[in-house]
């Protein structure tokens, strides 16, 4: 049965809670095994028959209601997610401190226009690299303050951002 990793997106922060034992509980309710959690910004590793894009979606509805705000949700496959890990272009770099790596994630990859807007943005050290449904950030000032974190106006579309630190601790999870 496939692995699935799913990346929910605001939860747990700006008041919109979601509990983490209830999320696992959803997963199983919707037919997931082997469901386990990690840490409480809403990422999911679990096990199930189906594809990625019926994940997304199954679990969108599922969680209608259970926060303030509604919550979008994308899901790679383990397979996805080891691809992701093993991709990184600024890894290949000497000295790149990985507490400053994240990626960016999306329901789909984005258009002409949106990474046009996205090359044109003012964004001083900061430095993006695109591939396919992802986009790899490297903000060696932090993120705290960082224009790539949040990209959904500039890409037109949903995202959510994991730092490269939950990125590995998830395909781990995913490998197990």
């Amino acid at each position: 049965m496939p692995i699935y990793i799913a990346l929910l997106r605001g939860v747990n922060v700006g008041g919109n809670m979601l509990k983490m034992d209830r999320l696992r509980e959803l997963c199983t309710k919707l037919g997931a095994k082997n469901v386990k959690t990690y840490v409480q910004s809403g990422n999911v590793v679990f096990e199930a028959p189906g594809t990625a894009s019926h994940w997304e979606s199954a679990l969108e509805r599922k969680l209608a209601g259970e926060s303030r705000l509604p919550v979008s949700v994308m899901v790679r496959s383990a397979v996805e997610m080891a691809r992701v890990l093993e991709s990184n272009p600024f890894l290949k770099e000497k000295g790149i401190d990985t507490a400053r790596l994240a990626v960016v994630f999306l329901r789909e990859a984005p258009s002409k226009p949106a990474l046009a807007a996205l090359g044109a943005m003012k964004i001083g050290t900061e430095r993006f690299h695109h591939a396919g449904k992802e986009i790899y950030l490297h903000c060696p000032d932090g993120f705290a303050n960082a224009k790539l974190y949040s990209l959904d106006k500039v890409l037109s579309q949903k995202t959510t951002t994991r730092n490269w630190n939950t990125v590995r601790k998830l395909c781990e999870m995913s490998a197990q």
